[in-house]
């Protein structure tokens, strides 16, 4: 799931190469964090937050077959 979650971020910037994701694991929570260059934030964020809400609804789509709960931090 972080491959997925890193590859899309990465179609979406400027910068893939400062793309960096990484997953915090709890015994019923999974929270991704995503570091992206300063550059790039308003472009993973979109506007109004829709494309980071896009990216935290996919996140906890595909977690759900997994039986835990996926949170997404963007972090700039």
């Amino acid at each position: 799931m972080k491959d997925l979650l890193e590859e899309i971020v990465k179609a979406l910037v400027d910068h893939p190469e400062d793309v960096k994701v990484q997953a915090v694991e709890g015994e019923q929570a999974v929270v991704y964090e995503v570091k992206v260059s300063s550059d790039d934030i308003g472009k993973v964020i979109g506007k109004q937050g829709r494309t980071a809400n896009a990216l935290r609804t996919l996140v906890r789509a595909a977690a759900s077959k997994t039986g835990k709960n996926a949170m997404v931090n963007i972090l700039s």
